[in-house]
């Protein structure tokens, strides 16, 4: 008869989904809708530049709308691609998002502190959208990387995504295309402000999105 003792067998590693995709995915959007919100500021100023014309505002009261001049019709088309852009962002953030949320739980082994029906309720909901989607970036990296301090670019991004959400000309201001073209002519500075806010988020965006990333894979290894 053997003596000798069977040693246990290695716990196996966390199986945990695969994130590179959806991480470059988020990026590129992040990148696209950046990109996408700078052109918007850029005919802001050329619609400030230019001047109001003599016929006034786009939106003249009571349901009329004087025609468009080639500059504001350009502005129209510009929105539009920039709402493309921000419906992409969402899709690919909130996606990446949830698959880090789940590697999360499986690393740390315990429930997320937030209801999964806050990933995508979260950002629109009011009163709670203003901490909600921060405070489930930063279960996700506390759950990853137990111990480790928290990047400083998810604060950086918070802080620059609140100033373009609570500015009221930014992403839901409510405000028609025609009425912020009547702000570009009056008081642009105010749009400017909120467009650097919503550009400098999708930038910080990426830097969270490459950090959360290389946690999980650091720590999956």
């Amino acid at each position: 008869m053997s003596d000798a003792i069977t040693p246990p067998a290695p716990l196996s590693a966390p199986a945990l989904l695969p994130l590179g995709g959806a991480a470059r995915f988020a990026v590129g959007s992040l990148v696209l809708a950046g990109f996408v919100w700078a052109v918007r500021a850029v005919w802001e100023v050329r619609l400030a530049v230019a001047g109001e014309p003599a016929s006034g505002a786009p939106d003249q009261g009571g349901g009329v709308h004087r025609p468009l001049t080639s500059l504001e019709d350009q502005y129209h088309l510009v929105v539009s691609a920039g709402g493309i852009a921000v419906v992409v962002c969402a899709v690919a953030f909130v996606g990446w998002l949830g698959r880090a949320r789940a590697n999360a739980r499986e690393l740390s082994g315990r429930p997320p502190r937030y209801a999964g029906l806050w990933v995508y309720l979260g950002w629109v909901v009011p009163v709670v959208n203003l901490w909600f989607p921060r405070g489930i970036v930063a279960e996700v990296h506390r759950d990853s990387a137990p111990g480790e301090r928290l990047p400083r670019c998810v604060n950086v991004w918070w802080a620059l995504w609140l100033v373009g959400l609570l500015s009221g000309v930014g992403l839901l201001s409510g405000a028609s295309t025609d009425q912020v073209i009547a702000r570009a002519y009056t008081d642009y500075w105010a749009l400017l402000v909120s467009d650097a806010a919503t550009v400098g988020a999708a930038v910080a965006g990426v830097f969270v999105v490459r950090a959360l990333t290389a946690v999980q894979e650091r720590h999956a290894r």
